[in-house]
């Protein structure tokens, strides 16, 4: 019988999403290239590897930030994974290591559908758009949005005062010129 293995997420950005585990190496992080994208921030651009040796995986960090856990225990080397082991990636992502023992001359079957009248058939609702995960990346630059403002009352005080002062100073100055009074608040002036 031939084995399957698989990473199944329970928390993270994407739960339920199975990750299916071919090939001799992988690399798992927030990066692109790597062959397991996980899109979170407390995922390293490059945070472990699989290695595929004598018919088992081998999970090793490669120096995250953040950590790799098996059952709780950060790892300090190499593990061997075990079929129902939890790896965790930082605190928040959570993911099941499954094996499945498939039998390649086992025949499938499927259940047939039984005919039902086209107008008798459910209608079928489109699921709900995605939400975006706290703890996502962007992929691109994130533009802040505009916020409308009003005016600067700061700026408004300090100009009516300023118009106020002048105004007082003007009317001042005329009261002195029409009561004949220069000399007695001027006394410096020449000629009084």
């Amino acid at each position: 019988m031939a084995s399957q293995f698989q990473l199944i997420m329970r928390t993270g950005p994407t739960p339920g999403a199975a990750y299916t585990l071919e090939g001799d190496q992988l690399m798992i992080g927030r990066n692109s290239t790597n062959e397991i994208v996980i899109n979170d921030a407390e995922v390293s651009r490059r945070h472990a590897r699989l290695t595929f040796q004598g018919g088992k995986y081998v999970l090793e960090d490669l120096g995250s930030t953040n950590g790799t856990f098996v059952n709780g225990q950060r790892l300090a080397g190499p593990r061997v994974l075990k079929a129902g082991e939890v790896v965790s990636f930082g605190e928040q992502i959570v993911l099941v290591f499954e094996v499945v023992s498939i039998d390649p001359g086992a025949t499938v079957m499927s259940p047939r559908a039984a005919a039902v009248p086209v107008a008798s058939r459910p209608t079928l609702i489109p699921p709900p758009p995605p939400t975006e995960y706290a703890g996502s990346i962007p992929a691109g630059p994130v533009s802040e949005p505009v916020v409308a403002k009003g005016p600067n009352m700061t700026a408004i005080l300090i100009g009516a005062g300023a118009l106020v002062f002048l105004c007082l100073c003007g009317a001042f100055f005329w009261w002195v010129d029409a009561t004949f009074r220069w000399c007695v608040f001027f006394p410096f002036i020449s000629g009084c």
